[in-house]
Order: C-alpha cells, then sequence, then structure tokens
C-alpha cells in the first residue's frame, strides 16, 4: 500500500479526522538515518504525526516543527512538515538499545526520559506559534494528545503506530487523530470515547490490511463519516549543497578561514536527511569571500 492520509469529517462536523499509513516514509528515514529499532519508532510516530498535523496548516509556505526532548539515552526527536504532506526528521542518537518495556514493546518513553515537546508553527507572522508541554509518557501519541488539550485546547485523541519486521525493517506505520469541535455534544463524546476504548492498536489494523479510510470507518462508520480528501506523504528533505553553502557562510570567516588552512575538502551532512556534501578548499575560498 502507497503511503497517504486521508482527511474526513463525522457526526455533522462535531468531529474532524485524519488517518494515515506511512510505512515507506518511516522506512526511507530508517534508511538515511541507519537508526536501531526504537529510534525508529520513536522517528516514526513524530513523522507520521506531523504528515497529518501539517495538512492542517492553511498555506503552502507554513512549516510545522515538532521538538521532544528528553533526559533518556535517545536525547530527542526533531521533525518538521508542511502542508502537502512531506516531512523529514532526525534522532540525537539513532543508534540507542534499550531492552523492552514491561509489556514486550520497544521501549520508547524509556528511551526519550522525562522532557518537553514544542510545536512550533511558521504561518507567516512576526513570530511563530510556540507550544510547550511536559512529556507525559514520552511515547509521542500521549505527549501530542495532552498537548492539543493544553496548549490549543482542542480534546484530541492520537494514536501512532511503527511496527518493525524480525530483519529490522519497518513492516507497518501509520496513524490517526481525532478531533471534537466547539459544540460537540456529551452523546458524541460518549461514543467515541466508548469506542476509542475497544479499538486495536493502528500497527494490528493496518496489519489485517485495513487502509486509513477502514481505520476510520472502524472509529466513525455509524456516525456519519464522510471522506473529505486523500493526500500522499513521504519523506521528504528539500536541502541542497546551496542551501548548506548558506550554512557554511553563516559559521563566520574565521571557521572557514580555519577549513581552509586545514588543506583538506569539507564534507558536510544534512541533519535531516544525512546527505553529505562536499566542499573543496577552492570553493571554500569563494565561499569565505562572501563570509566576510
Amino acid at each position: 500500500m502507497k503511503d497517504y492520509m486521508v482527511r474526513a469529517i463525522a457526526a455533522d462536523g462535531q468531529i474532524r479526522a485524519f488517518a494515515a499509513t506511512t510505512r515507506e516514509m518511516v522506512e526511507t528515514a530508517r534508511k538515511a538515518h541507519e537508526t536501531s529499532p526504537i529510534a525508529t519508532a520513536g522517528l516514526g510516530r513524530l513523522l507520521t504525526a506531523s504528515a497529518m498535523m501539517g495538512s492542517m496548516m492553511k498555506n503552502d509556505s507554513d512549516l510545522l516543527t515538532i521538538n521532544v526532548r528528553g533526559d533518556g539515552a535517545m536525547g530527542g526527536i526533531t521533525v518538521t512538515a508542511d502542508n502537502k504532506g512531506n516531512a523529514k526528521g532526525y534522532v540525537l542518537e539513532p543508534m540507542v538499545l534499550l531492552p523492552a518495556n514491561a509489556k514486550g514493546k520497544l521501549d520508547v518513553g524509556g528511551a526519550i526520559g522525562k522532557g518537553f515537546l514544542n510545536v512550533i508553527k511558521d504561518i507567516g507572522l512576526k513570530d511563530p506559534y510556540v507550544g510547550q508541554v511536559e512529556l507525559v509518557s514520552g511515547e509521542i501519541a500521549e505527549d501530542l494528545t495532552y498537548y492539543y488539550a493544553v496548549s490549543e485546547q482542542t480534546p484530541s485523541s492520537v494514536a501512532l503506530g511503527v511496527l518493525m519486521s524480525k530483519e529490522n525493517t519497518v513492516a507497518e506505520a501509520g496513524g490517526f487523530i481525532l478531533q471534537l469541535m466547539p459544540g460537540a455534544s456529551d452523546e458524541i463524546i460518549d461514543k467515541l470515547e466508548a469506542r476509542l476504548s475497544v479499538i486495536d492498536s493502528v500497527t494490528s489494523m493496518l496489519s489485517e490490511g485495513k487502509t486509513p479510510e477502514g481505520i476510520l470507518e472502524e472509529l466513525l462508520g455509524d456516525m456519519g463519516l464522510e471522506i473529505m480528501d486523500q493526500m500522499p506523504v513521504q519523506f521528504y528533505c528539500n536541502c541542497s549543497k546551496e542551501r548548506v553553502e548558506k550554512a557554511l557562510i553563516s559559521i563566520g570567516a574565521e571557521e572557514i578561514q580555519s577549513m581552509i588552512e586545514d588543506g583538506n575538502p569539507v564534507e558536510l551532512k544534512c541533519h535531516f536527511c544525512n546527505s553529505a556534501y562536499e566542499f573543496s578548499v577552492e570553493e571554500l575560498k569563494e565561499i569565505l569571500k562572501e563570509a566576510k
């Protein structure tokens, strides 16, 4: 199944819903960063969430960034997404390894530890919107549910999952976000809570062959579900040698001069996709002229 997400409403607009399947996106990220299974799970969950959350932004130039920072061995995760289904990200410690948690699952929460989740929305205003909450569990979905309740006052249910194969590649990945709109009736709230309490995990539903539409049908099928649109999602990085060159200029003439004096080409890697860009001594000399 190709990666994509759907957007929907239910209960005459009292609920808005998003669901995505993101196996290829997460596998691309795993290959790019050579992440351990636990790092793949953490990064994959946040990438999936960011693709859905990014689609909520109105303008093509809007940018969403989500940072998770904790005191655990993984250190943290950073992802960014636009409103067209493109997302990218990285883990501070991609090779982190930990024993399984008490449920026998990958212990993403233990690897992240205690800390904070930051959501930054650059929507073209003078200053970006920044929302910060303390991590509830470090498992990502619960933390985003808490973020929506505290920072955006939007009652939400976020579910995310990454299932690894025996070969440590990504077997399934995806998620959903359900949000109650202002004025949602007590009857609809109670019905949704009851449904969420008995639903299978996202990866279980994907493993059974359910599509994003099928997942929402399972959740909201008897509440007047209306699928509004479908959008492809992908791991995509817009880095280039020119962009990296601009970053080089920003570090200052003194640092660039030091690189030139070393007499060796310099290789710089993009944080988000791990692509490498090499600059010769001659190129560094040209960059130095611009930095002065």
